[in-house]
């Protein structure tokens, strides 16, 4: 029977903080948590996220944007569910679950030349990496 600490990173899109997030846990303390992620209206992968996550060595290139709605109608259950988005945009998630939040800036919303969004989601996947490092001390 699996053990795991089962996590759900929800944002708005699943099309970066979400992702990076599930990703950064799964490599970081897989064999304590299985992480998953979802949106509330899930969107597209966003390809400057795929980038920055490379450079590190983790490649989310393959993975799909995934509804919050596909977890509620198969039922599963989550030990937490934590919330990377906006307080303002973020969605609830149904059931008995201890839910977290965990604000960082959207990627999918940054501004100026690739180069400049580059560097400022770089700053994001750092923070989240980094959120994800100090939480798991906790188990």
């Amino acid at each position: 029977m699996d053990k795991r600490i089962k996590v759900l990173f929800v944002c708005v899109h699943n099309s970066a903080r979400s992702q990076m997030a599930e990703a950064f846990l799964n490599k970081l303390a897989g064999d304590k948590f299985e992480a998953k992620s979802a949106g509330i209206t899930p969107g597209q992968l966003d390809p400057i996220v795929v980038e920055v996550m490379k450079e590190i060595g983790i490649d989310i290139s393959g993975n799909k944007t995934k509804g919050i709605k596909e977890f509620v109608d198969r039922g599963d259950v989550f030990d937490y569910v934590i919330t990377v988005c906006d307080e303002s945009g973020c969605p609830f998630f149904p059931g008995k679950t201890e839910q977290l939040h965990w604000s960082f800036p959207d990627p999918s919303g940054l501004t100026g030349t690739d180069d400049e969004k580059k560097i400022k989601t770089r700053e994001v996947r750092d923070q989240i990496k980094a959120r994800i490092e100090d939480w798991i001390k906790k188990f």
